[in-house]
């Protein structure tokens, strides 16, 4: 089903006030590995590349403690 204009402008805007925007680049043939990876987790590639970070910088805080 399409949206109407309306409402894409709605999720734009919604998108634009509740989320900041990073762009990752990787290497050819690595985005295909990442979106199986993270399907067979049941993660979108959104999901896991936000997960993969809160983890790392959770584990890093945990690193620097020591």
């Amino acid at each position: 089903m399409a949206i109407s204009e309306s409402q894409r402008k709605a999720v734009a805007k919604y998108n634009a006030k509740a989320y900041d925007e990073i762009k990752v680049r990787v290497s050819k043939g690595n985005k295909d590995i990442i979106k199986a990876h993270a399907e067979g987790k049941g993660e979108s590639i959104n999901g896991f590349v936000n997960r993969a970070i809160n983890e790392t910088m959770e584990r890093d805080k945990e690193n620097k403690a020591e």
